[in-house]
């Protein structure tokens, strides 16, 4: 099943008693996770990682349900269900339709286990990719509108900046926002959600790596309250990393930013900064990067310096090697 039918089935009601959610994204897995235990009455029972017990599982969904309507057993784990337990907890949902079973994967080895749930077991097994810009921005929008937070798409699209295109991180920022009586504004998600500084150093970087007047957008950082030094290690940190991607590709051919940052960018943002990444010279890196530890060493050890000014020259002349 793919996620555009599970969404119907879900409106029409029409969704198995027994589903296993897996996959890439761990925030659409428990998105769904929700979605599908969301009961007015039921006996719910939750087993999350190390907690599973064989015995206690089939005891839940074996037992009548005295003070509920049904009974809900909700496993969440890295580790694979055994395949012997996996067929009995989906018989009893089978002879029962007043059992219901969730099974949230959060492992990587997909091949086995959702072969359980299929159409002679009555179940039925989803994969969850990580959504493109698009559909994480439309989802964005649906959660906001659930929450009955009044935004646009330029807020929502602004807001998942904010948070690195960390879909599970917006979607909890928007808690905060929650707390506004009026339309969500751009000035509005600058003062109460996190993130601002990341956003804005992020444009600052492009404008300086397309040889584009950035001091609007310095003076706009600087202003807000970032320090100098703040930016300047940033810009450094970025720097570096697109060495990494440089040479990554090269030595492999492909990238794989969780093997440089130690988590997965969006598709998208990998795919930008492998781009720029092979397109800057050796040695923009080199005189780039020592220009820059230059002048963090200037701003650090002699604070009689204007360290604006030092800054706003030394990005000039970072403009001008590469």
């Amino acid at each position: 099943m793919k996620r555009h039918e599970l969404d119907t089935a879900i409106r029409n009601n029409s969704i198995s008693n027994a589903v296993m959610l897996y996959g890439e994204s761990h925030f659409l897995i428990d998105y769904y996770q929700k979605k599908l235990t969301h009961f007015n009455d039921a006996n719910i029972l939750s087993l999350y990682y190390d907690e599973y017990q064989s015995t206690l599982a089939k005891q839940h969904l074996s037992q009548g349900s005295l003070f509920a309507d049904k009974n809900v057993l909700l496993i969440k784990s890295e580790k694979k269900i055994p395949k012997a337990d996996l067929d009995v907890l989906l018989e009893l949902c089978k002879k029962n339709p007043d059992n219901y079973f969730i099974y949230s994967y959060l492992g990587t080895d997909f091949k086995t286990s959702h072969k359980a749930f299929n159409k002679k077991s009555g179940a039925q097994a989803i994969r969850l990719f990580n959504p493109y810009e698009k559909e994480a921005k439309n989802i964005i929008m649906q959660e906001a509108k659930a929450l009955g937070i009044s935004i646009d798409f330029y807020g929502v699209s602004y807001l998942y900046e904010t948070q690195n295109y960390d879909l599970s991180l917006t979607c909890n920022e928007l808690q905060k926002l929650r707390l506004l009586d009026k339309a969500v504004t751009i000035k509005d998600i600058d003062e109460l959600v996190h993130g601002l500084g990341e956003v804005k150093i992020d444009k600052l970087l492009k404008e300086l790596l397309q040889k584009s007047d950035f001091k609007p957008s310095l003076q706009h950082i600087l202003e807000s309250g970032e320090d100098e030094i703040r930016v300047l290690t940033s810009i450094s940190s970025y720097l570096s990393q697109l060495y990494l991607f440089n040479c990554q590709i090269k030595i492999n051919g492909f990238t794989d930013s969780s093997k440089i940052l130690g988590y997965k960018l969006p598709k998208f943002i990998e795919e930008e900064r492998s781009s720029i990444s092979i397109h800057l010279p050796n040695r923009a890196y080199r005189l780039g990067l020592k220009l820059l530890l230059k002048c963090e060493l200037q701003m650090k050890s002699d604070s009689n310096h204007d360290k604006k000014s030092l800054l706003l020259s030394t990005l000039l002349r970072f403009q001008s090697i590469l």
